[in-house]
């Protein structure tokens, strides 16, 4: 083995070579045997391929590791591909297969590697940021978190992050936010309806609403107010409340209005004095919903409206005389209206004894009367069909009566002033009277079957109708055998004329009709019927009128029609044809 003392020129460095030619040149200067020589290089061959040993385990452990990081990087590229739910990152798909060496393969992957680990933290911040507004939601609706506190970035499930699952989440928080709204709408329309509610009843809002909850104050925002199932129960509650509290009220306010809208009739207070409460009896008619006036239904008003019916009771109380006596008379006028006969001096001694009496109570006189006058309202209702047909019939009978007065007028149809309007009148009274007949015969049928309902007679100023109907009948059906019979009497006298003239030669005067010749009428304002004999049905019938008032004076009193009881006195109608 040749030893170098020096370097090697053509190198131009140190070399194994050159040191092993060092080693042998110190050898042969120290003179090594060949023995202790072969061993030292034995030793340094074995020295060498340690050390070469041992950069190749370093190498070899270092490749591992590399493959180890590549294994790791395309792990972690695939689960997070998978957690994200995508195949490719920028439009560039990864490949499968192994390419390259191991650095090459490691440098291709991490660029991928990093921006997916960015793409997952934005996405879990993503879905930390949907998850904590859900969670705020439910919890706000279901009353277990308080509007302003704030909730602990909730735990994401990273094991997928994908779009799907980010638009399930993001799908329900939109559901929430839509009830949330839902909800915060119900919410102010029922604070509303609470304010208004308060506003009529006169009651404070803000205490009553914060006792629903405080976020309900104005004070703090809509989006701050409390959503939750509880607060919106208890303020569903609390708007039927009030509601109920206000019809309550308003029906108290309406007796109360009543109350006094009677007593000041009774009294006949003065437009003046009425007018104090007019806030009180102008909501007599109105509905709840229609009540809308601030302080309408406040206690207050409702203590007032109370104090003045107190003091009214107890003012009527001293007036009761008279209260009870205009009451007597509003009854009377309803009979006489009705022309129902009563006894009304009986009446009124009745109430001056009750009124005297040590057990007078006002209120029961007066609801009394008030029944009293109730009652004779529904019977004057159950008679006006039958009163209109007797006023029809009377008038039938007043214009039969000017037309057989007008038919014995000789100058009718003169050319005197105002004698075509008498015309005209005689037209329509012989149309009218024609219609007498069945105006009886109906008027008879209504009477039986009003008096078949009510079980009693009807009676027309204290006289039994059917029985005048029945008179009138009789009466009428004379008149017309009178009326024949003096057409026959005509017919005799003219035959006696044309005999005269025959024998004498010379038509003899008409005779003149006896000045004691009565014309067919009625009962006059005496009573006296046909032939002088007395009727005091049909007098009571003339006599009592249709319309007058029980204060002792009678306005716009028009006597009632008298039945034209029209019937030839026989006496008058013997002696004009002895006279013939």
């Amino acid at each position: 083995m040749g030893v170098a003392g020096h370097n090697d020129p053509l190198l131009g460095e140190t070399t194994c070579g050159s040191l092993l030619q060092k080693l042998q040149l110190i050898w042969d200067e120290v003179g090594e045997s060949d023995d202790d020589r072969d061993k030292m290089l034995l030793q340094l061959e074995q020295e060498c391929l340690d050390v070469y040993r041992r950069k190749v385990d370093q190498a070899s452990t270092s490749r591992a590791r590399l493959l180890q990081q590549l294994a790791n990087s395309k792990s972690e590229l695939t689960r997070l591909l998978s957690s994200l739910g995508e195949l490719s990152i920028s439009g560039v798909i990864i490949p499968d297969k192994t390419t390259g060496t191991i650095k090459e393969q490691l440098a291709a992957t991490s660029p991928f590697l990093e921006q997916l680990c960015q793409k997952k933290e934005k996405r879990v911040k993503e879905f930390a940021d949907v998850q904590l507004q859900i969670q705020t939601i439910r919890g706000e609706i279901a009353g277990s978190l308080q509007v302003g506190d704030h909730l602990e970035m909730p735990h994401v499930d990273e094991d997928d992050l994908s779009m799907k699952k980010l638009n399930e989440y993001l799908f329900e928080l939109q559901a929430l936010q839509k009830e949330k709204s839902n909800r915060l709408q119900k919410i102010l329309d029922f604070v509303s309806s609470v304010h208004d509610l308060c506003s009529v009843l006169g009651m404070d809002f803000l205490s009553t609403v914060t006792a629903v909850h405080p976020s309900l104050n104005d004070s703090v925002g809509a989006d701050s107010k409390s959503i939750s199932d509880e607060t919106i129960s208890r303020l569903s509650k609390m708007v039927i409340e009030l509601k109920e509290e206000k019809v309550k009220r308003l029906d108290k306010i309406q007796a109360l209005a009543s109350q006094l809208t009677d007593l000041w009739n009774l009294m006949d207070t003065t437009v003046e004095e009425r007018q104090h409460f007019d806030h009180v009896t102008c909501h007599m008619s109105s509905t709840s919903d229609r009540v809308t006036v601030p302080g309408a239904l406040a206690l207050d008003v409702i203590e007032q409206a109370e104090l003045e019916v107190e003091r009214l009771d107890q003012l009527k109380a001293s007036r009761m005389k008279d209260i009870a006596f205009k009451r007597q008379t509003e009854l009377e006028d309803i009979y006489a209206r009705a022309h129902i006969a009563v006894d009304t001096s009986a009446a009124r001694d009745r109430i001056l004894s009750v009124i005297d009496s040590s057990m007078f109570e006002p209120s029961e006189l007066l609801a009394d009367m008030e029944n009293q006058i109730l009652k004779a309202k529904e019977e004057a209702f159950s008679r006006k069909d039958i009163l209109e047909k007797v006023d029809r019939w009377m008038l039938a009978c007043e214009e039969e009566s000017w037309l057989e007065d007008y038919n014995r007028d000789d100058n009718r149809y003169s050319a005197t002033r105002g004698a075509h309007l008498n015309l005209k009148r005689a037209e329509k009274a012989r149309v009218l009277v024609n219609k007498i007949p069945g105006i009886v015969d109906t008027l008879v049928t209504k009477t039986h079957a009003w008096e078949k309902e009510h079980r009693t007679t009807f009676t027309y100023d204290g006289i039994a109708l059917l029985a005048m109907l029945d008179e009138y009948r009789i009466l009428r059906q004379e008149k017309e055998e009178e009326k024949r019979r003096m057409r026959d009497q005509k017919k005799i006298n003219d035959q006696l004329a044309a005999e005269q003239e025959k024998l004498f030669g010379s038509k003899p005067s008409p005779a003149r009709p006896q000045s004691s010749t009565k014309k067919a009428a009625g009962p006059r304002a005496n009573g006296a019927a046909v032939n002088g004999t007395p009727n005091r049905r049909l007098s009571a019938l003339q006599n009592n009128p249709r319309s007058a008032s029980r204060d002792g004076g009678r306005d716009n009193v028009r006597p009632v029609a008298p039945v034209n009881y029209v019937a030839l006195a026989k006496d008058d109608v013997a002696s004009q044809a002895s006279s013939t």
